[in-house]
């Protein structure tokens, strides 16, 4: 297991949960002049956006999560992106989360899995972070955020071997190797069977660096080569065109963890037979050890607490339903297998007294950079909106 992976999670699941955000705001949105209290306005989804891109870059929070630790449980992870995706004055409930997170985990397994290169998972992550700066370009405090944790990729990552990186994707491909998530998307450009399995290509251009497939080269004890075999590979590849950029801006040629919502698509997900039959050590799985949560408890209080501080007030906040309608949101709550249903954990560090002093330290060093302070109602204060002291 890679101790340096949990950055790369972190920042490609966030990247995948702002498309989807992202597009479902859009689909909502309604023209300011005409829009009651509790529906969504451009201005709202902006603020929303720009609310939690802030909070995820923020930089003590990126500080600790690029320090060398393991993977957290998968329970543990999605309460970081339930505090995350309430960080503004967005509301989710259970089962539009739920369905949120799935999307999220699903997208970024298809990405490792179809990696030319274990090195490309790089690539997938600046993809990321390429599409987040586009999403809060007009404002530049928090553009910064951004550049300054690209940088941070950049020089922890860019002179690591090809045999590390393969490690970071096997550990990635273990976190996920038990979710399989039927997404509408992938089933309809069938990249995905029906029971949730991902289908690998055999097409297109090799891993940068390589052949095409399809030629024997055999070679004497001196290093000679002696003799040459040809054979038949059965699929239609060719040669990378040339490799993508690890620069600030480039471009990257792969186009894994680019934004596959940008096109107006309702997306579905649905339990595979396999995911419920699995439910049981599922259950085992996302269950998260102790030191797990304590290493949780660290990076939630940098990021505001556990709790979630409910907007007072006469605007309590709009909801965002990830489903078409409400009575399918309140279908796939139903049916939803409990061991699968990622309910948020309340995690409490109360064992070192010196050490929740220095976090409190820390916590007052947050702030929301271009963020004009209004009315606490509409969740404009994002300490306010999670601070769970």
């Amino acid at each position: 297991m890679s101790l340096r992976t949990l950055p790369l999670l972190f920042l490609n699941l966030g990247g995948e949960m702002l498309y989807i955000l992202d597009q479902r705001l859009r689909a909502q949105n309604i023209p300011a002049d005409k829009a009651r209290k509790d529906e969504w306005t451009e201005v709202d989804r902006t603020r929303v956006l720009n609310d939690i891109i802030s909070t995820m870059f923020n930089r003590k929070f990126m500080e600790e999560l690029f320090k060398p630790q393991e993977l957290y449980s998968k329970k543990a992870l999605r309460t970081v992106y339930d505090r995350l995706a309430h960080a503004s004055i967005m509301r989710l409930n259970q089962a539009s989360m739920d369905k949120l997170y799935d999307l999220m985990t699903m997208a970024f397994k298809y990405q490792v899995l179809l990696c030319p290169r274990p090195k490309d998972v790089l690539l997938v992550t600046f993809n990321h972070l390429d599409a987040i700066k586009g999403f809060i370009q007009d404002s530049p405090a928090i553009l910064q955020q951004v550049e300054e944790t690209f940088q941070q990729l950049t020089d922890r990552y860019g002179g690591l071997s090809d045999g590390e990186f393969q490690l970071i994707r096997q550990t990635l491909l273990i976190f996920f190797q038990d979710l399989h998530i039927r997404v509408s998307i992938f089933l309809k450009d069938k990249v995905q069977n029906s029971n949730g399995r991902f289908v690998l290509p055999v097409s297109g251009p090799v891993p940068w660096g390589t052949e095409v497939p399809g030629l024997i080269r055999i070679f004497t004890d001196k290093g000679k080569e002696v003799k040459k075999v040809e054979f038949k590979h059965g699929g239609h590849y060719v040669t990378a065109p040339k490799e993508g950029s690890f620069e600030l801006y480039g471009d990257r040629v792969l186009k894994l963890g680019t934004n596959m919502y940008s096109m107006n698509r309702p997306v579905e997900t649905h339990m595979s037979g396999a995911s419920k039959n699995l439910a049981s050590r599922t259950q085992e799985i996302i269950a998260p050890n102790p030191l797990a949560k304590e290493e949780l408890n660290f990076l939630a209080r940098l990021m505001g607490g556990m709790e979630i501080k409910k907007p007072s007030g006469p605007e309590p906040g709009f909801r965002l339903n990830l489903f078409t309608t409400d009575e399918e949101e309140e279908q796939a709550a139903l049916t939803r297998p409990e061991e699968l249903s990622y309910e948020v954990i309340n995690i409490q560090a109360t064992q070192d007294r010196q050490r929740n002093d220095e976090l409190a330290r820390i916590m007052g060093e947050f702030e929301v950079m271009e963020q004009p302070k209004q009315s606490a109602s509409k969740g404009d204060d994002l300490l306010a909106m999670m601070d769970g002291f």
